[in-house]
């Protein structure tokens, strides 16, 4: 792995993961409180996924899932490290060979946030933590959320890809060395 593009990868998921955590609380709206659940690291993560590699997506689902296992969802720990993990590693191997355009980028974040809040619903469902149906759980928080994602997918688009792919040129370029 390159230092420093790597290392300034993580500085900027983790500024991402405190406003996650601080800042939007404070911006979404009283009304949509439990409802609207940012879920800005999981883009950052698809991001590197998408156009740094699927191991780079693994490596950064597994560590930041843990993180918010840890800090945010203390039900179960591991679910959001696992989830979140698999489904970047599994966008990183179907996209591998393919560019990613924008519509496709955010197509793909937009899947994977679905699949990520389903699979930790139905996660919890098993585990009895939630008595919820999936219908109630899809239109209360889990679609509700994924517009919060999309818009901000779309907002750190250019810089999120220039980032990751400067990652992987980087990679690259030490392969070659080696």
């Amino acid at each position: 792995m390159s230092g420093m593009s790597f290392n300034r990868l993580i500085v900027v998921m983790l500024l991402i993961f405190l406003i996650e955590g601080t800042i939007m609380p404070w911006i979404i709206p009283p009304d949509f409180a439990g409802r609207i659940v940012p879920h800005f690291t999981f883009v950052f993560v698809m991001y590197a996924a998408l156009y740094s590699g699927r191991h780079y997506g693994l490596l950064l689902g597994i560590a930041f899932g843990f993180l918010q296992d840890i800090v945010f969802f203390g039900h179960l720990m591991g679910v959001h490290a696992f989830v979140m993990g698999l489904i970047s590693y599994f966008t990183g191997l179907l996209l591998e060979r393919r560019r990613s355009t924008l519509l496709t980028a955010l197509s793909i974040i937009g899947l994977g946030s679905i699949v990520y809040d389903s699979t930790v619903y139905f996660i919890y469902k098993v585990f009895r933590i939630t008595n919820e149906t999936y219908a109630w759980a899809l239109l209360d928080y889990i679609l509700p959320s994924l517009f919060l994602q999309l818009a901000f997918a779309l907002a750190c688009y250019v810089p999120a890809r220039r980032m990751n792919e400067n990652l992987a040129k980087q990679g690259l370029q030490e392969k070659d060395e080696e």
